[in-house]
């Protein structure tokens, strides 16, 4: 099928609620700019602090019961900051005051709160534009870094083609990294400003920007590989063969190429902005998915379109973007925060609908990290008011040097981690967890893996869910090994198929065998697997694990 036209199929099939994957990027921009999001109020006594820091609770809250999984926070507005920061001063959105902070730290907090639900905060950094020309920001840096400034209409800039900027900008990135546990550094307005008066080539001019990008990849990554780097380019990248972008695109009108940052590794995730629908929305999310270069990419959803003095859209044009973005492999991204915790248009009840299982923060593609050892040990305590479980044994072989926790649970045994259905907690950074469960309740068997600072997650030691204390899957639970062959137990009462599949326990799907009581694995690695019959009617059921030593 012709590169674009698909998507117009895809539209015949949104009506039907799309499957839920286990791995999605599903996040929100929460916008500190004039306190648009966060906080409503401002102030620094303690009772007003304390109102503050109960708001960004509860707007956590929020985002964590839809199942949003990435926190994008505003810590750079223009030239301005929402931490305490020895490189530039407070912004006024949260004490009220510009230059003055409050007596906590924002980002900090924001970052706790965060991870204390399971969901990583990146630190936004708004990059080139510095507000207008007399604005607080703008005023700061026409002190400090004079020679950085650009004047273009009644805006401040600094300025990309001096390479002095991408030194300044990657000093700030690399600040909040070496203090923070940010789990990644987004940045905003990585381009030249649409009115900037270029008098270079558009080829020097991205690379200019590039450099940019380069410098904050560098120092970020060289003092935490596992941070993730993101930007949020314009939503539509070039012009298409058959859609054109009509004049506003990354890579042409500001100079972004945001594509080629994720081909050469500068860039692990990107969230396009999005905000257009109708044939400004589906070819283009179409064209982001065919270029992500293994790397994650969320579509940018305008949200905000739904008010009526932004276009005043049906939520049907959002579901519907949504679907497709799911069908292409893209995550989502809200702009902005407000728009969903308000349910403008029935928005949260819809996406708490959508995104009705929780879901994992895809890893991060690298070649520095391993996979941690799963926890050797599960004890599970059957009460009348739930189980408590609580678990140990795992171990981290990455140079993050720390874990955090997915927990898995169904009344089918063994629990499949492939099922978004069977999560029901992920990042979790104590080991232990209770679960409320009534009497009569079918009992939950459970499974727990092990998942380092890249996001890579332990293979599944499969665990009896019986007693008090259990141990790791015996050898006499897995499908014998002899000889190179898997010799498959009651082959003949196992539903007829064309083939075995071979899964990974991160459930991709790695080759096909030959339908059979033997199944030969001598092309197969050491590790450990998942056996599944396959037919072409995409129906698959699984069989057993096996351990190639």
């Amino acid at each position: 099928m012709k590169r674009y036209t698909f998507f117009l199929l895809l539209l015949l099939t949104v009506l039907t609620l799309s499957a839920q994957p286990k791995h999605e990027l599903r996040a929100v921009w929460l916008t500190t700019l004039e306190g648009l999001d966060w906080p409503s109020t401002k102030g620094t006594s303690a009772a007003v602090e304390q109102k503050q820091k109960q708001e960004l609770c509860r707007i956590l809250d929020q985002l964590k019961h839809a199942n949003v999984n990435t926190v994008l926070y505003q810590a750079r507005i223009r030239g301005t900051v929402t931490y305490p920061s020895r490189i530039e001063p407070w912004d006024g959105c949260i004490s009220g005051r510009f230059g003055t902070g409050p007596n906590y730290d924002p980002l900090q907090f924001a970052i706790e709160e965060a991870h204390k639900r399971g969901m990583e905060l990146h630190a936004w950094v708004v990059t080139v534009p510095s507000g207008k020309w007399n604005s607080y920001g703008a005023k700061n840096l026409r002190k400090t870094h004079p020679e950085l400034m650009r004047h273009v209409g009644e805006d401040a800039c600094l300025n990309p083609e001096d390479s002095r900027t991408a030194d300044y900008i990657s000093s700030i990135c690399e600040e909040i990294t070496r203090r923070y546990d940010v789990d990644g550094i987004h940045l905003d307005y990585i381009r030249y400003p649409e009115t900037y008066p270029l008098r270079i080539s558009r080829q020097q001019a991205r690379e200019n920007i590039t450099r940019i990008v380069r410098s904050i990849h560098q120092k970020v990554k060289d003092l935490k590989p596992w941070i993730k780097l993101s930007c949020s380019p314009l939503g539509k990248f070039d012009d298409l063969t058959r859609y054109p972008s009509g004049g506003w695109n990354a890579y042409n009108k500001v100079c972004q190429d945001a594509q080629g940052w994720l081909r050469d590794g500068l860039m692990d995730q990107l969230f396009p902005m999005m905000y257009y629908d109708g044939k400004h929305y589906y070819p283009f999310a179409a064209d982001w998915s065919e270029h992500r270069y293994g790397r994650e990419i969320a579509a940018g959803l305008g949200i905000y379109r739904l008010i009526r003095s932004e276009g005043n859209w049906s939520l049907d044009a959002i579901k519907r973007q949504m679907h497709v973005a799911r069908d292409l492999g893209l995550g989502h991204c809200y702009f902005r925060s407000r728009f969903l915790t308000d349910n403008t248009k029935g928005l949260y009840d819809f996406v708490c609908d959508f995104d009705a299982y929780p879901a994992v923060v895809p890893p991060l593609t690298t070649n520095k990290s391993t996979r941690p050892t799963s926890p050797t040990t599960l004890n599970i305590e059957r009460t009348t008011n739930g189980d408590n479980l609580s678990w140990s044994g795992a171990t981290d072989n990455s140079d993050g040097d720390y874990l955090t926790y997915n927990v898995y649970a169904s009344t089918n045994y063994p629990v499949d981690i492939n099922d978004a259905r069977n999560i029901i907690a992920t990042r979790l950074m104590q080991q232990n967890l209770s679960v409320r469960r009534s009497a009569n309740d079918t009992p939950l068997h459970y499974m727990v893996t092990a998942v380092n600072r890249y996001g890579i997650e332990s293979i599944s030691n499969s665990q009896q869910q019986t007693g008090k204390s259990q141990q790791p899957i015996a050898d006499s639970q897995l499908i014998p090994v002899d000889n190179y062959c898997l010799q498959v137990a009651d082959f003949n009462e196992l539903p007829q198929s064309d083939n075995f599949a071979i899964y990974s326990t991160q459930g991709v799907h790695l080759m096909n065998k030959p339908f059979g009581p033997m199944v030969f694995i001598g092309d197969v690695e050491k590790g450990f697997y998942e056996l599944r019959t396959f037919n072409n009617n995409g129906i698959s059921h699984h069989v057993g694990f096996f351990l190639l030593k």
